[in-house]
């Protein structure tokens, strides 16, 4: 088993960075008020006030300044200061004051670093020798963000960049950002018709109909997939009075990010944000027995939550989405067994998408609900458990969610991206809260430990990394036109209709293009919309079929191109209908 521990070079690297970037903002405007600048995932980010706006056009100007201060940062010098010294050297900075209140509130370490000539509000973390190391960076865009991701405050500039330790490094990273552009979902998704966005409601996806195919073949592919594993789906209620949430601990934990409705009467409701609350009813409406365990409720309900517009992010980040979700009520000793069979499940659904995936396990947050000793169980056990799978894993302290930790599968993707999907938390609290309980087989009561998990995660998320995956080229299963039938000209039109009637009567989607058209625009415009297979029927194919209009069930054959530009010759009909059914039957990946 091999372990992963996580390397905080690149942040440190990346942090130092963010100060370079402010030194060099200041340079240049000296107006500029900066506000925070952390190390995020591929790179970092710094926020600014400006007296007036810049343009990605000086992001350049700025890189260079950042090259040549970096020859003259030798180290980081920090400094524990008081509240009302850091006050005094940030007293025309209000964001920077706001800070350092809220540090005094807390009682923590107030400290200053300074590289060259500049200072940072700054907790630590940075490279040792920033004029060797910290060499190979690139600013990469501007964004808006309110101050705190709060849309009542300031609207700020935000610069983002990316570090490495090499320029090899940088380089494979930039050529990794072109190609990510080209592959881009909300692009890609607009040209094949998939799904739309519209400020009638922001952050929720209008799903059109080419879309709602893939969407519905992965949930088809989902119901089958748990049916065979004892899974019993559910649907409950997207509206729930805030008793419900007060119950789970979500509306302590969670209530900023929901919808809320207030009824008036005193009636609040919540719209639902997860399913699990909804879960833990359906367990206590009924009487259970050691025997009816594990008990499984899946659920594909649509979920709500409020996320600060300037979060939003195609189908990556929305307010509205359905999960693969579900609850899995267990005894304790149950936890290793019920793991390894939602582990098998993980490699069913990635691996008929060749996609990389390890583990990360999330420990007990600052803010929990329970003991600490349940806490130490929940994570011995799961440790446990990873060190005897077969998968990659590292530990990320303080992750997990309040009730329990946590595994999460993380996926890397065509691009050698890394993304966080699914999760699988293990939870001994809130059955405890909803006074769960279950007869052993003593005839005693005893409280059911649940297991939540998602697979893919969000659906909607899932479609968009799947589009950038495979650049808009679904696996045969997945398109959501399987076949174009293409006759080469006008009097070729009614074989070409019996071929699509025979395709379509065999469950293949599939769309006729009789335009008056040649046949090289039609292969064009047919490869564009990344349909699989075009079916093109000229005389030779018409001759072979001998198809006549009074006899439409002839043996039919034509010549098949792909996507991708093969002549695979001319076949019968049946051949090609045998053949897309074997594919789709396994879910082939191309």
């Amino acid at each position: 088993m091999n372990t992963q521990q996580k390397d905080n070079g690149l942040d440190k690297l990346r942090h130092s960075a963010a100060h370079l970037l402010a030194a060099a903002v200041l340079e240049l405007y000296p107006d500029a008020k900066p506000t925070i600048g952390p190390a995020i995932e591929d790179g970092f980010y710094y926020d600014f006030e400006f007296a007036e706006p810049i343009s990605d056009k000086d992001l350049k100007a700025i890189e260079k300044k950042m090259k040549k201060l970096s020859n003259t940062w030798e180290s980081f010098e920090g400094k524990e200061v008081s509240a009302d010294e850091a006050r005094k050297y940030y007293k025309d900075n209000p964001y920077k004051l706001e800070l350092i209140d809220e540090l005094e509130k807390e009682g923590a370490t107030i400290s200053l670093y300074t590289s060259g000539t500049f200072t940072d509000l700054c907790r630590g973390g940075h490279v040792d020798n920033p004029n060797k190391v910290l060499k190979h960076f690139k600013l990469l865009s501007l964004a808006g963000a309110y101050w705190r991701g709060d849309e009542k405050n300031t609207m700020l500039t935000r610069i983002y960049g990316t570090a490495f330790l090499s320029r090899d490094d940088l380089d494979k990273h930039l050529k990794m950002l072109d190609e990510a552009k080209k592959r881009d979902h909300r692009v890609i998704g607009k040209k094949l018709q998939l799904f739309l966005f519209d400020e009638s409601s922001p952050g929720m996806p209008y799903w059109l109909p080419n879309g709602m195919i893939i969407y519905n073949q992965l949930l088809e592919f989902w119901r089958e997939e748990h049916m065979k594993r004892g899974y019993q789906e559910t649907s409950t209620p997207l509206v729930n009075k805030s008793d419900l949430w007060k119950t789970s601990g979500h509306w302590d934990h969670y209530k900023d990010d929901m919808f809320i409705a207030d009824m008036g009467d005193n009636e609040v409701y919540g719209i639902k944000p997860m399913n699990c609350p909804n879960a833990m009813v359906i367990f206590k409406s009924m009487q259970v027995s050691y025997r009816d365990l594990p008990l499984r409720f899946s659920d594909a309900d649509r979920l709500h939550r409020y996320e600060l517009s300037g979060t939003l992010n195609g189908l990556f980040r929305v307010r509205s989405f359905q999960q693969d979700d579900s609850h899995n009520f267990i005894s304790e000793d149950m936890i290793e067994s019920e793991y390894k069979e939602i582990f098998a499940i993980c490699e069913r659904f990635y691996s008929i998408f060749d996609l990389e995936y390890s583990f990360r396990l999330g420990t007990r947050p600052k803010k929990f609900m329970g003991d600490k000793k349940t806490w130490d169980r929940a994570e011995t056990t799961l440790k446990n458990i990873l060190q005897q799978s077969e998968k990659d894993y590292f530990i990320e302290e303080g992750d997990g969610a309040f009730y329990g930790p946590k595994v999460d599968i993380i996926m890397k993707d065509a691009l050698g991206r890394v993304w966080q999907m699914g999760t699988i938390q293990l939870d001994f609290q809130i059955p405890r809260n909803f006074e769960l309980t279950y007869t052993d087989n003593d005839g005693n009561e005893k409280t059911p430990v649940v297991i939540h998990r998602v697979i893919y995660g969000s659906l909607e998320r899932f479609i968009g990394i799947l589009i950038e995956h495979y650049a808009g080229n679904f696996p045969l299963w997945l398109a959501p036109v399987q076949t174009a039938v293409l006759p080469v000209s006008e009097k070729h039109n009614n074989i070409a209709e019996a071929v699509r009637t025979q395709l379509s009567d065999a469950g293949i989607r599939v769309e006729l293009d009789a335009d008056n058209k040649t046949l090289p625009s039609k292969i064009r415009r047919w490869t564009l919309q990344k349909v699989p297979y075009m079916c093109i029927i000229g005389d030779k194919e018409a001759q072979k079929s001998n198809f006549h209009d009074d006899q439409p069930g002839a043996d039919l054959f034509v010549s098949i191109r792909t996507r991708d530009g093969e002549d695979m010759g001319m076949m019968s009909l049946a051949s090609l209908i045998d053949q897309l059914h074997n594919d789709i039957e396994k879910k082939t990946t191309t």
